[in-house]
């Protein structure tokens, strides 16, 4: 089944979202034994027992179930995704700014602690496991994946090396922003605050999506079209412009050790606390009060409980909310100092990642933007739904392999002339009909002959963009000939009868998604329209 499959690889979690090439709604998929279930994300996760061991690696769920996910040592890689495209941290730097590349889950400065794979090779493992996972009969045409705007540049390169292996032809990269914006339904051109609280960052973005009012809409960066490396093709970045940001190595991890260290103080937190105290999370977006039956190892089982006003006052007792005060604050500065005022207006804010599903954060949001739209129904997908919506605009428009050209009668020269309608590489189906005014030739014309003919001769070919859509331009190497229909339409008469040189059927044309040639119109002196009539396909 061919179709569109879009991952959001992200730090905490990855989403694989597929669209078939129907009118079928979009869906993720629940790929096993990697994926959970509800939602149906992949753990961006990866454990080695030896450091050559990719081979015979756990991924995503797997590490969960193994009980591996919280142990330290080189061999657990995790919040690989941050560091990859990303420049190197600078020498002296401070620890915070240090662990901002790491990839596991505390980073030394051992050497038997440092990773077993490099940030770019651990998210290379997990892409391919997750390719090598698609349910049989799934073959997608199409792959796009989303890249932080931060690293954009780098994040780019590194996709073109991991998906030289895909079977795929066509490749596209969107980021991330721009992706989750479109996703929750925001039309292009939207100014837009972006919060993004994973399970191992808090990132805020004020960012102004392309698009708008006389602009073209946001579409995916093609990589790779129709099989063709476009590398070379000298596309521009098109991202989201970044008018402010800020982020904190912060996350829904170290608020699940909040709540252990809150329900269980006289216990470690180890692996089955920790997954105890994200589940009681997890409820409290819903209810109440959460209550949960925790099994430590060799001791009996405990009923752990926590409300949800006790788990509010916790986040605030250790200075949640401040910190986020101080982000956006930062965010504003920023902002200011690409020319926009504090009392600027925001289309939306945008919330995504699972822990921006927590109810204090979600108020916090409201009060700190008054008035401001909330777009976070589906903070978990948003961004791999937004990647698919994306590529209609990859999609939209494929590349004519011929032109089609219509016989017209020249006054200047008193001779028929061919007139080309489509040139090849032009894209189909076309957005804007063709409109041309057709003139009798002679007095008393009763009819107007379509001699529709397909241009011949040699020509060069290259890839150019129009809007970001790739199109195969044709340059001919000089006036060519042309081959006409075999079948040519039949004639379109004229009542009452035409004059020489009077403009009489004003003719539109056009490609439609079956790659036929339609005809529509109306006859200027009689006022009548034309039957819309099927010419016939454009080879």
């Amino acid at each position: 089944m061919p179709g569109t499959l879009a991952i959001d690889l992200g730090s905490t979690t990855t989403v694989v979202a597929w669209q078939d090439g129907s009118a079928s709604p979009a869906r993720l998929l629940a790929l096993a034994p990697y994926a959970l279930e509800d939602p149906a994300v992949v753990p961006s996760l990866i454990w080695l027992a030896v450091p050559d061991g990719a081979e015979g690696a756990l991924v995503g769920r797997q590490v969960l179930d193994a009980g591996l996910a919280d142990g330290p040592g080189p061999g657990l890689l995790r919040d690989f995704k941050r560091s990859i495209g990303a420049p190197p941290p600078q020498a002296g730097g401070s620890q915070a700014e240090d662990s901002e590349g790491s990839v596991g889950p505390e980073r030394s400065d051992a050497a038997a602690d440092q990773p077993w794979l490099t940030p770019e090779a651990a998210g290379a493992l997990l892409l391919r496991r997750l390719w090598q996972a698609l349910p049989p009969g799934l073959a997608p045409d199409r792959l796009v994946l989303t890249a932080p705007i931060e690293a954009y540049r780098g994040y780019r390169q590194w996709l073109r090396e991991v998906s030289g292996s895909f079977a795929v032809p066509e490749l596209a990269l969107v980021d991330e922003p721009t992706a989750a914006a479109i996703g929750a339904g925001l039309p292009p051109g939207s100014r837009v605050l972006v919060v993004d609280f994973g399970g191992g960052t808090l990132d805020l973005s004020l960012v102004q999506l392309e698009g708008g009012e006389g602009r073209a809409a946001p579409i995916a960066q093609l990589l790779r079209f129709a099989g063709r490396d476009l590398e070379a093709s000298g596309q521009a970045l098109r991202c989201a412009r970044v008018l402010g940001k800020a982020g904190l190595r912060l996350g829904g991890r170290d608020i699940d050790r909040w709540i252990a260290a809150e329900i269980a103080p006289d216990a470690g937190p180890d692996g089955e606390l920790l997954r105890t105290a994200e589940a009681l999370k997890c409820l409290l977006s819903e209810a109440e009060e959460a209550v949960r039956l925790w099994i430590p190892a060799g001791l009996p089982a405990r009923e752990l409980r926590l409300s949800r006003r006790r788990f509010e006052a916790l986040l605030e007792e250790r200075g949640l909310l401040e910190q986020l005060d101080t982000l956006l604050e930062e965010v504003w500065a920023g902002a200011r100092r690409e020319g926009l005022a504090r009392g600027a207006a925001i289309d939306a804010v945008l919330p995504v990642g699972g822990s921006s599903r927590i109810p204090l954060i979600r108020r916090w949001l409201e009060e700190r933007c008054p008035g401001v739209p909330l777009r976070g129904e589906r903070p978990v997908e948003a961004v791999a739904l937004g990647a698919l919506a994306l590529t209609p605009g990859v999609r939209l428009l494929d590349v004519l392999s011929c032109g089609v050209s219509l016989r017209c009668w020249d006054r200047r020269s008193g001779t028929h002339r061919w007139h080309p309608l489509f040139v090849a590489g032009q894209g189909w189906p076309s957005t804007a009909p063709l409109e041309l005014v057709l003139a009798c030739s002679c007095d008393g014309q009763e009819a107007i002959e379509l001699v529709l003919g397909e241009p011949l001769g040699e020509a060069r070919s290259e890839v150019v963009f129009r809007d970001g859509v790739p199109q195969l331009l044709r340059r001919p190497a000089g006036e060519a000939a042309v081959d006409p229909w075999r079948q040519a339409p039949a004639p379109l008469r004229l009542q009452p009868p035409g004059q020489a040189g009077q403009d009489r059927l004003r003719l539109r044309f056009g490609i439609d998604a079956e790659a036929r040639l339609r005809l529509e119109g109306e006859d200027l002196v009689s006022g009548e329209p034309l039957e819309p009539q099927c010419l016939g396909p454009v080879r």
